[in-house]
């Protein structure tokens, strides 16, 4: 995953990691630090919603969570 394409899409969008966290349903925002950091493995559902939150098109979500080189 790289997960730093992950957050510049998230500011792109001008969306902070609190604003995240609270439409991810975390209490609060280090919850989705730690996610966007790569400290906690994210589900297929948790994807889903970022897909969805961010406006994300299945191209960037292919650039966020699978390697290009394998």
């Amino acid at each position: 995953m790289n997960m730093n394409i992950l957050k510049q899409l998230r500011e792109k969008k001008g969306i902070t990691q609190e604003e995240m966290a609270i439409k991810l349903g975390y209490k609060g925002k280090s919850g989705y630090c730690h996610l966007e950091n790569g400290n906690v493995r994210m589900t297929s559902d948790i994807a889903r919603k970022i897909k969805d939150i961010l406006q994300l098109t299945d191209k960037e979500m292919v650039k966020i969570f699978f390697d290009p080189k394998v």
